[in-house]
C-alpha cells in the first residue's frame, strides 16, 4: 500500500512546469510528469491530446520517450501531477511503460496541483505481479 513520503522538490517543480505546458483542449485535464534517471538527469513530459481522443499521449509516456531519446533507459523515481487535489495515478498503459524502465523499488510520487504529495508507491505496489522483459525469456 502507498505511503506519503514527500516527493523531491526538483521533481515536483519539473512536473508542475510540464503540466503547465500540456496540450489538452478537449478534456481540459492537464497532466505533468518528471522522472529522474539513474544518472540523476531530470526529464519531464506533459499530456498531448488531439481530435482523435484515444490517440493522445500521456505525460508519463512523453517523459519516458524523451528519456530514451536522451540515451537513458532506466529511472528511479517519477512524479505525476494532474489537476486539483485528487490523485492522478498512471493509467494502465503508463504503468506498463513505468514497469519497463524501472526496478521494483522505483518510487512513484503522485502530487496535487499545490505540489503536495498525495501518494507514494513503489513500482511493485503500483503494478504487482507485472509482465516484463524477463517473462519473454
Amino acid at each position: 500500500m502507498g505511503t506519503t513520503q514527500q516527493a523531491p522538490r526538483d521533481l515536483i517543480d519539473a512536473a508542475l512546469a510540464a503540466r503547465d505546458k500540456a496540450y489538452a483542449p478537449y478534456s481540459k485535464f492537464h497532466v505533468g510528469a518528471a522522472l529522474r534517471t539513474g544518472n540523476g538527469q531530470i526529464i519531464a513530459g506533459c499530456n498531448v491530446e488531439n481530435a482523435a481522443y484515444p490517440e493522445g499521449v500521456c505525460a508519463e509516456a512523453g517523459a519516458i520517450s524523451a528519456m530514451v531519446l536522451s540515451g537513458e533507459t532506466k529511472f528511479d523515481e517519477i512524479v505525476v501531477v494532474g489537476l486539483g487535489d485528487v490523485a492522478c495515478t498512471p493509467c494502465g498503459g503508463c504503468r506498463q511503460k513505468i514497469r519497463e524502465f524501472t526496478g521494483p523499488d522505483a518510487t512513484i510520487f503522485i502530487i496535487n496541483d499545490q505540489g503536495e504529495t498525495l501518494l507514494t508507491l513503489t513500482r511493485e505496489a503500483l503494478i504487482p505481479h507485472s509482465f516484463g522483459p524477463e517473462n519473454l525469456k
